[in-house]
């Protein structure tokens, strides 16, 4: 786990449920490098959903920051722009009460990058513990794409584009919106006057869904998840090949739940939490087989994913409509950021024409 900055990781930390979060503007989205899977349902689109009712939710298909590692294979992006808003909409995220909005289409997102790069340096850049570890991760060693180092900037102008007040978050992205709130300080500091708003992180009671071997976290780009248009036969063999414990070895002996994947999962999707805990302990007790738990998981999570698959494939095949939605959410967008750069270019003296 990086480390948390102290003004976001302790009082001022929402988490999901709360019922203080009513009414406040949101700004959350994903790269558009792939199709969606249960890790991001259970990470951030369910929440999404519950969020949007109640609150001003804007949710941003990064497709430019989808090129910050795949500038030499720019398909892998255009090609996902699509199935992103199809994974938004067959989820239940409702574009008349949520904003779904295309980044690229968001000239005022490129120009307060611009603005926000001449306040940051390399070395600062260089220090944040999520660039270090991606980095890492992709193996780039020096040869760093300019704009993979640079996402953070990226970034905290997306959020304070909407002024965000929230951003559903994992942990891992803390630096990242400490990063963004020392921008804001400083545009605050040039203008002399609260511009711009300091966001808080919001986040899920979910920790990262692991792949079904339990060796990594479920990842686009590592091929190891269940996508949210997963077949029952696809989801079937991804539950045949979970981690389990394996020191248990008989349905009679008593099985390890911590880091059993199946449990994990169980936890996570599972309705009946109560069930779940009697299997627990039926299973730690001895006398319940892992072809049983990895049955009742299959079963749970083929319940879940038909009505979404059933979904997904009708949106999919009406692109005209997947298109109308982005277009309609980007054009609001432009509107509500454009007011923020307009202050941003004043703070700069930027305003002659």
């Amino acid at each position: 786990m990086p480390n948390t900055p102290n003004d976001l990781a302790t009082a001022t930390t929402a988490t999901s449920g709360s019922k203080a979060i009513t009414e406040q503007k949101i700004l959350t989205g994903d790269r558009a490098t792939g199709q969606l899977h249960l890790g991001h349902y259970i990470g951030s689109l369910k929440q999404r959903v519950e969020l949007q009712h109640n609150n001003q939710q804007t949710i941003l298909v990064a497709d430019m920051q989808g090129l910050t590692d795949n500038g030499n294979n720019p398909s892998k992006v255009a090609d996902n722009i699509l199935n992103v808003v199809a994974d938004y909409l067959a989820v239940g995220i409702d574009p008349a009460k949520t904003t779904i909005c295309l980044q690229s289409g968001i000239p005022a997102l490129a120009e307060l990058t611009m603005y926000y790069s001449n306040l940051v340096s390399i070395a600062r850049l260089e220090r944040n513990p999520t660039v270090k570890s991606e980095i890492q991760g992709k193996n780039f060693g020096r040869s760093i794409p300019a704009g993979f180092l640079s996402y953070p900037i990226s970034q905290a102008a997306d959020i304070t584009a909407f002024q965000a007040q929230l951003v559903p978050v994992g942990d891992d992205q803390l630096p990242m919106l400490e990063q963004t709130n020392e921008i804001v300080r400083k545009i605050n500091s040039l203008a002399n006057s609260q511009i711009l708003r300091e966001c808080q992180p919001l986040l899920s009671n979910i920790s990262r869904l692991p792949s079904p071997d339990g060796k990594s976290k479920m990842s686009k780009s590592l091929g190891n998840v269940i996508t949210l248009d997963a077949s029952d036969k696809a989801i079937s063999q991804a539950v045949k090949a979970m981690y389990t414990d394996p020191n248990h070895l008989t349905i009679d002996q008593p099985g390890q739940v911590e880091g059993n994947v199946v449990f994990t999962y169980l936890d996570a999707f599972h309705p009946d939490a109560e069930y779940v805990a009697q299997l627990k302990e039926h299973y730690q007790r001895g006398g319940l087989g892992d072809g049983k738990t990895k049955q009742i998981l299959t079963d749970c999570l083929q319940t879940l994913i038909a009505p979404i698959r059933a979904r997904r494939q009708a949106l999919i095949a009406d692109k005209g409509y997947l298109i109308e939605v982005l277009k309609k959410g980007t054009e609001q967008a432009r509107e509500e950021s454009q007011q923020t750069l307009d202050k941003v270019k004043t703070a700069f003296g930027l305003n002659l024409i």
